[in-house]
């Protein structure tokens, strides 16, 4: 995250209140999660994670500059 310039309350936004998720199309059980950061100049930042019952684990997380706002 650091590496990145991620402030971990963006990464919650992004895992937690999702603007749009969908599949991963090369991973089964993982999840592409859409977040746009108003404070970043409302970049899209996306993350990957795979959810169970007891826990959510981010794979990837970064700006995605070919994903656009859906809102």
């Amino acid at each position: 995250m650091a590496e990145r310039g991620l402030a971990p309350e963006w990464i919650e936004a992004a895992t937690h209140d999702p603007d749009w998720h969908v599949p991963d199309p090369h991973r089964p059980g993982v999840e592409r999660r859409f977040k746009a950061i108003a404070e970043f100049d409302n970049r899209v930042l996306r993350i990957a994670c795979f959810e169970t019952e007891d826990e959510i684990r981010i794979l990837t997380a970064f700006f995605d500059r070919k994903a656009r706002s859906r809102e």
